[in-house]
Order: structure tokens, then sequence, then C-alpha cells
């Protein structure tokens, strides 16, 4: 590329600014809180409710009923829908605060006569970008130098990869002229680039792009994860069962009404049956009763649950350096059974350092100091002008930094760029960029040396070297391969990288092959293994999942890295080469997969297929990637890792990037999958216990001799607290160590496991029994104080009001945690803390102030003992059941069940 571009200064790019506006592109407008509020009044259960208040208040008027009875329903209904708004704008919010960090990609931009990285929201009108492979293009505009494949599906739909070069001497820019993708001079925003090298020279940015329009006409939805899919049939059931449960009571209500109440007396029954008002005033109390257990029953706190937990979980992932960026990612990645991994810079360090240069003589030299005479401007040259890498401006310590290219090239040239004085009159012919399959990189060039400069895999380079340079020069016969070979296993062996650097007189063309190769010598990689790799492998292993690396590594170094980091430590484990896989079938390579470890000098196909193998064998799979040719794998995975310092386009075609490339994030990104997992099925016990009791209070009550044991709002209160209030306790939860310990959760595996479905249903029937006993029960009647005249149950009723609320409440310590230690990291979770103490003192606070809204009257200091004494043993049934299970499964375990 040219060395000759200033770029803008900053004068000229404010001024640019000014005269053509800004890059960034106008955000999507996000549905307001006041449309989403009234959009929550469009639910079918809300406008069942407000029908049942507008015939309560016309009851009200004929002097059927209470005037608090439809100022509760009406009170209830609204912060029901208020708070649910609420947490679903808080939601929508943090996660646009997500995706807009998500975008924010830097450009390699002339100005101020150095190249520089600067946010793609920067760039401006006559700004000069530096393109490369799997960039993606960040403005529209012309190419001025170079050549590029640009794949514009994105915008054109058009599969097929278009060529595009630099304008000719006599190109004339038309801003005026239609978008036309096969102008082989324009380049759009939003498009990537597949290969090549070229400078963008911006003609227009922001919304006058055709990317920009396009997006201020366009709205995207995200699509359901499995997981959600899986809840939504959960709720569907749960619904269907308050429908049952809802017309069941409405009937029982009205059997009490017609028959109980009249003493099965035909002649009294058909007196109450005379009087229409009082029928039809009974029927509407049936139907709201119905209606309030449906909306009892349904747990519509289920997705603003999920909603919760995910984005409370994002915010702490992407402090631990983990970007979400669909959700479906973060939900699957705790169901893992395979994970193929990058090595460099994701289980290694990615500080790749050259730390040896051999010569044809096979001489080390530790520096490029050390390498002196014409070997040392030849290798210069090799290095200097075949790369994708460029030298930015000076850092903070005096060195240049080198930006662009892969970690390779940025480190083979910094072995090379501060210590060099050589200065060359050449000119680039043609190049070829590094390719997976291709495995080297090749430039031609003219003037003061007429040469192919080529770089990549030794047994590509070397195999081809009849010659060498000594370090005047001068090209001699290479007759120690043998040696030479014997050096590069050596250093394979230290987890050394090697690649070769070679020179020929031959022309480059696209498809020749350069056989008559002189070699300049052999360049040693380190690339460290990360401090915490070894005990992330472990960690994730022991959570039953198989780890993969894949490499473009020779075998050998591949191996020792593999050993060094814990992933190889049996005998039977398998280490294969590209080129081993290609010759296996399916079938062969499925038998294999259990006991693969290693794919060394891999290609981008070989991700792929394993993938597709993975899958075949009904693996949850997860690939990670950085480059372009990485994103095929990267989309067909269950969860595609992408790497921070990758290509926008691997970033575009994963769930997940991880920011700092580290294995260990996304070993945390395993964690957190399951615990939200966790997170779910704790609510979802909690919320089915509060289920199935109040239906069968509710069913029961009337043939007991109880007519409504809650009222309506205080049922709605009883909604709002194990719905919307749950789901914020049981949404903070820590994330345990102990989760990695479990086996993946099989696809077919039932949300609700037989543990859950003990504890429901023992809890359920419990709190349903006791409530009972509490109703029915002469004892505790007469605990409660009466005496108001024309309401003599009033403080009995507050009383059970009161109970039920905290028996409930105490609940939520059963569910938090399947460990008998009901206080097991609790603290970690203080917002659990934090609502359940709300829950309590509001519900205090309410038999004070409820009055005949919520039918409650202040209690005294015995009978809130009495309430707490008989709530609290909610927990002593759970640890009993809990005790009773630890033993079956004790037992189970010693008889080797």
């Amino acid at each position: 590329m040219k060395n000759d571009i200033k770029g803008l200064d900053e004068q000229a790019v404010e001024e640019s600014r000014k005269q053509y506006g800004s890059n960034k592109l106008t955000e999507q407008e996000v549905e307001g809180f006041w449309d989403k509020l009234k959009e929550n009044f469009e639910d079918p259960i809300i406008k069942i409710l407000i029908l049942a208040l507008v015939m309560n208040v016309i009851f009200f008027f004929l002097g059927k009923t209470e005037w608090y009875e439809s100022l509760g329903i009406a009170f209830a209904v609204f912060i029901a829908t208020f708070v649910a708004t609420w947490s679903e704008h808080s939601n929508e919010v943090s996660f646009q605060k997500l995706q807009e960090d998500a975008s924010k990609i830097k450009c390699k931009v002339y100005r101020n006569s150095k190249i520089d990285e600067i946010l793609i929201d920067d760039i401006v009108v006559g700004d000069f970008v530096l393109l490369q492979s799997g960039d993606k293009i960040p403005a529209d505009g012309i190419l001025i130098e170079g050549t590029l494949q640009v794949d514009q599906s994105v915008l054109n739909g058009e599969s097929k990869e278009a060529e595009k070069k630099a304008i000719p001497k006599d190109y004339k820019y038309n801003n005026e002229e239609s978008v036309d993708f096969l102008d082989a001079y324009k380049v759009f925003r939003g498009t990537v680039i597949s290969s090549g090298e070229a400078i963008l020279q911006v003609k227009t940015v922001g919304d006058n792009t055709f990317y920009g329009k396009l997006a201020q006409e366009l709205q995207t939805e995200e699509r359901d994860s499995p997981l959600k899919v899986k809840l939504g049939h959960l709720a569907d059931g749960i619904s269907k069962f308050g429908y049952i449960g809802g017309s069941l009571i409405a009937l029982s209500f009205m059997f009490k009404k017609i028959v109980i109440d009249n003493g099965y007396n035909i002649g009294s029954i058909l007196s109450y049956a005379s009087d229409w008002t009082n029928v039809v005033n009974d029927l509407v109390t049936a139907v709201i009763l119905a209606i309030i257990i449906i909306v009892v029953a349904v747990p519509e706190g289920l997705p603003m649950m999920i909603a919760m937990v995910l984005s409370l979980n994002m915010k702490k992932l992407l402090d631990d350096n983990i970007l979400v960026r669909k959700l479906i990612g973060i939900e699957t990645s705790g169901s893992l059974n395979i994970l193929f991994s990058d090595k460099t810079g994701t289980i290694t360090k990615g500080q790749l350092e050259v730390v040896t240069f051999v010569d044809g003589e096979n001489k080390s030299y530790s520096t490029f100091n050390e390498i002196t005479g014409e070997l040392n401007k030849l290798l210069d040259l090799s290095i200097t002008q075949n790369t994708n890498a460029v030298v930015a401006e000076c850092d903070e310590t005096g060195w240049y930094q080198i930006i662009g290219g892969n970690a390779t090239e940025r480190a083979v040239l910094g072995f090379i760029n501060n210590f060099s004085k050589n200065k060359f009159n050449i000119e680039k012919v043609y190049s070829i960029p590094f390719s997976s399959e291709k495995k080297f990189s090749a430039t031609q060039v003219k003037g003061e040396y007429n040469l192919t400069l080529l770089k990549g895999a030794p047994e590509k380079i070397l195999e081809k070297c009849n010659y060498y340079y000594d370090k005047n020069g001068n090209r001699k016969k290479l007759i120690n391969k043998n040696t030479l070979e014997d050096t590069i296993d050596n250093l394979a062996s230290r987890s050394i990288r090697v690649i070769a650097v070679a020179t020929t007189h031959e022309n480059l063309e696209e498809d020749k092959n350069l056989e008559d190769l002189t070699l300049v010598g052999i360049m040693g990689i380190r690339d460290d293994l990360r401090e915490e790799s070894k005990e992330a492998i472990k960690e994730v292993q022991e959570a039953g999942i198989q780890v993969v690396m894949i490499t473009g590594d020779r075998k050998e170094t591949a191996v020792a890295i593999a050993k060094e980091s814990g992933l190889l430590r049996y005998e039977d484990e398998i280490v294969l080469t590209s080129s081993e896989i290609q010759k296996l079938s399916d079938e062969d390579l499925k038998k294999m997969l259990p006991k693969i470890r290693v794919i060394a000098r891999a290609l981008p196909t070989d991700k792929s297929r394993l993938v597709k193998i993975a899958q075949e064998l009904d693996l949850v799979v997860g690939m990670t990637g950085d480059g372009v040719n990485d994103s095929p794998a990267l989309k067909k995975a269950d969860v595609g890792f992408a790497m921070g310092s990758g290509t926008e386009v691997a970033k575009e075609a994963g769930d997940i990037v991880v920011l700092d490339d580290n294995f260990f994030s996304i070993s945390k990104a395993v964690l957190y999958g399951r615990t939200i997992y966790h997170s779910i099925r704790k609510f979802i016990t909690y919320q089915l216990t509060v289920n199935v009791a109040a239906i069968l209070i509710a069913f029961l009550g009337p043939f007991i001799g109880i007519n409504l044991p809650l009222s309506m709002t205080q049922m709605l209160w009883v909604n709002l607290v194990m719905d919307t209030l749950a789901a914020l306790a049981f949404g903070g939860e820590v994330a345990l160590r102990k989760y990695m310990q479990e086996v993946p959760k099989k696809r077919t595996e039932s949300i609700i496991s037989k543990d859950m479905w003990s504890s429901i249903l023992i809890n359920g029937v419990f709190i349903a029994g006791i409530s009972v006993f509490f109703l029915k029960s002469f004892y505790i009647r007469e605990v409660f104080r009466t005496g108001l005249e024309g309401n003599e149950d009033i403080y009995f009723l507050t009383g059970f009001f009161a109970f039920f609320i905290f028996l409930n409440a105490f609940n939520t310590f059963n569910a938090r945690t399947n460990e008998l230690n009901l206080f097991d990291h609790i603290l970690e979770n203080k917002g659990f803390l934090k609502v359940v103490g709300i829950i309590f003192a509001v519900q205090v606070v309410f038999t004070y102030i409820g009055g005949e809204v919520l039918r409650t009257a202040g209690l005294t200091l015995s009978e809130w003992l009495y309430v707490i004494s008989l709530s609290i043993l909610i927990i002593p049934v759970d640890l009993i059941r809990k005790f009773i299970r630890d033993f079956v499964l004790k037992e189970k375990v010693e008889d080797g069940l």
C-alpha cells in the first residue's frame, strides 16, 4: 500500500463532519415505556379482567357489590401491568446498550501523516481507510489502490463475491448516480472483504450510505431461542391447567351458592333462582373468581423472568469479557457436549514473539541485529513487503505499533521493524494473501530487487528450496535439508511455531506452482500457554465437555501445547492432521470423535465437517473462530464463539464474542449458561408450588364451607408476589462452581426434573393442607380477635391472608437451593434477601392500611407470632423431603444403581 498518503488533519476532519455529517447511524426507534404499557393492556387476560371490572362497577350501582372491590381490581391490574412494563422496558434498554457496545468497530485510517485505528463512527468523508481481508467496509466510497473480493450479499442478496479494483486515472465519481453493485470501483458500507487489500477513499457516510438508508427501513426481530420455546410449551400446559381449574372452581362456587347454601332443598333452590339479580351477581362473582385463579395459574412472569435473568447475566458476562450477541448463545453454552477451540490466543496468550531465526547454514540468531550483511536486507525485504500488517505510530515506550494482518504477521514484522535501517526502492507487482489452503503468502516486487517473496509453512516451502542465501546474499546449493528439518522438529517439540521465508525469480501468478526457491531462513515464533488455560480446560472437561484443540500448527507443536495445557493425558487419545482427517469416512470419524483431542494443520473446511459430524451424533457443539473462513463453522455450531481480535465477519457469524480471546472466558460462558438454567428451574419450582396450592384451596373451599378465603384483590397481590417479585429474587442467583461438576443436559430432557416434581407436589399439597387446617381450625379462629360488627371474621381472614403470603415467601428459601443448608451462598444474591424482605414488610404494612380494599385489619403481636410459627413450617417439611431424597440417592449409589 502507498506510504505517501497523509490523510486528513484534525481541522479537515471537523470541516468534513460539519459539511457531510457523522458516520454514526441513526438508532432504530425503540418502543417507549408508555407504548409498552398500552400494549400490555392488550393482553387477553387483562382484557377479561377489565370486562369483569366493568361488570363489577355495574353491580356496585345496583347495590350488589362494594365500591372497594372494583377499585381494588383496577389498582391491582394497573400495578401488574405497570411492573411488567417497567421490567420489559429496563431490560430492553440494557440490551440496546450492550448491542451498542458490540458495534464499536475499529478501522485503520490515514490521519495526520500516519495510520491509526479509530472507531467506525469517527470516519468522515475524505478519509482514506486501509481495508484488509475479513474487514467490514465502514462507509461508501471508491478504491484508490489495491484489489478486493467483496461479499455484498448483506445488501443485494447475491452470494457470488464481487471483484473490486482501484479507479483508473480518468475515473469521475458521481454521487448522484444510483447504487450499482456491479461497479468495480465502488464499495459499500456493511459489505465484507473476503480477500485482498486496498485503500478506500470515503465518499458517503452515516445514514446517507446505502446501508444506512436500508437500516432505516428494516426492523429485525430476534428469533426465540430453543429454551424459550420449550418454556413457552410449559407455560401453555400450565395455562390449560389454570383454565380447567378456574372453570371447575367457578362451577364449585355456583354449586355451593345454588345447592349447598339452600340446604339441598328444591324449594329454596327455585326461590333463589327466581331472583335473577342474585343469580347474575353470584355468576359474575364465580366468573371473576375463575379469572383470578387463571391469572394466578398463568405464569406470565416466566418470559419476563427469562429476559431478566439473561439481562442480569449479560452484564456480568460483559465484565468477564464475554459479549452475548444472540441470547441463544448463552442459554445453549450451558448444555455443550463438545467444544472445538482454536489454540493461538485462546489456549495460548496470543502474544506471538519471534525468538529465533535460523539461516540456511543452520546458524541461529536471537535478534534481527545479529543478522548481518545482505542476508539482513533480504530478510527485511521478504517480511516488510510480504505482509498485511502495517506500522502505525510510536506507543508510549517509543516502539512503533503494528496493526492489521494476523497475529503471526504482526509478530514477524515486529521482529524487524524497530531495528531496520534499510530503505528499498521497489514496487509491488502482485500479491497473494495467506490462506489456510495454500499455507503461504507471496508478493512479487520489481526495482532494486526483482523477486517473488514467500513466507509460510515449512513443509510447503522448504521442500521446494534448492538454494539458500549466505550472510553475503550469495545463492548456494542447499544440501543440509535434513539438518534444518531436525532443527524445525526440535523447535516444534518446545512449542515453538515455525515459518519458512524464501524467494524465487519466477513471476507470481494465482495458480502457478513456484518450484525453484531460495531459502532466506526459518523463523521460530513462541506463543506461551496462558496461565489460566490449564485450570480452565480441566474445569470444562470435568463439566463433561470434550475439548478438541484445532490449530494450523505442525503436529509436533500442537502436541507439545496440548500436553502442557492438560488436553492430552492418556495414550489412547487421538491427534490427527487435516490430511489424515480427509482420508477418513464420516462413519470412521464418528467412531474416533470421542477420543480426538487435537487437530493439527487444520483447514476451515475441517471445522465445518467436524461440527456436522458432532451434530449428527446429537451433540451440542461449540466452535471458536476468528477468521473469514471460520464463519461457516461458527454459524453451523450450536454456539459460535467469535474472538474479539478476529474479523468482523467472524463476529457477525458468532453467537458470543470472547473479547479477550481467552479460553478461561469461554469456561465462564459455560458456567453462566448453566447458572441461568438453574435459576429458571428454581423459579419454575417456586411458581408451580404456589399454583398447585392456590388452585387446590380455591377448588376445595366451597365444598368445605369456605367461600372466598382470599379476596380477588388479595389473589392479585399473591400473583404479583409469585410472578414479578419472585422473578427479581431468583434472577440474581450466583454462578456456582459446582454446576461445572454436572453432566451436560440432554436436548430432550424436560425442564422439570423428578426432584422438582417432588418439591412442587409435596410442598404444594402441604401448603393447601395447612391452609385448609388454618381456615377450619376452631382453635386458630379463637386466637384471632373478633368483634367488628357485621364483619366478625375480618381479623381471622387477615391472619389467613398474611399466613398464605408468609408461607409462600418462606418457600422461596426452599426453592432457592437443592442443599439442606438453606443459607448456602445466600449472601451472594443480595437481591434475593432484599426482595423477600420487601414481601414481608409490604405484607405487614398492608394488614394495617389495606382496609376495605384489601379486606384487612391490624393484627396483634401474638397473632403475628401464630402467623409466623405456622407459615415457617414449610421449611422443615421441605428439609425432610430433601433429607429423604439424599438418603435414597446415597442408598442407590451404595447399591451400585
